[in-house]
């Protein structure tokens, strides 16, 4: 089973034992989040939203916050004119743990999932 989520005004597909990185989020590392505009479940029984998919929910835990790699940005011009600049965008990993569909159906992480056994203890 699957889903399409909004996280931080973004939409990805995700499913148990998925890790992403999203836009920073104002959660503590270790914590779980709910997610429930829920666009879409894919699977078995395909199940879209009009525009949401109500009581169906994303659940995932916040594993840390860092900065992505350097963005090295040159602007030159004729002449002697060059500038550097340099960014660093803040994200979110998360580790998507469960996904219920509203309908009394869920799919959860496997114990065994080598995500599950190293964050999940």
């Amino acid at each position: 089973m699957y889903s399409v989520v909004e996280i931080a005004g973004f939409q990805y597909k995700v499913r148990p034992g998925d890790m992403l990185d999203v836009q920073k989020l104002d959660i503590e590392a270790g914590k779980d989040t709910t997610f429930t505009k829920v666009f879409f479940i894919g699977g078995e029984n395909t199940i879209v939203g009009k525009p949401t998919i109500s009581g169906a929910q994303v659940v995932a835990r916040v594993l840390k916050h860092d900065k992505a790699d350097k963005i090295r940005i040159l602007k030159r011009r004729p002449g002697r004119y060059a500038k550097r600049k340099g960014h660093r965008q803040q994200f979110t990993a998360l580790l998507i743990t469960e996904v219920t569909d509203g309908q009394g159906k869920a799919k959860k992480i496997e114990a065994s999932h080598k995500l599950a056994e190293k964050y999940l203890k």
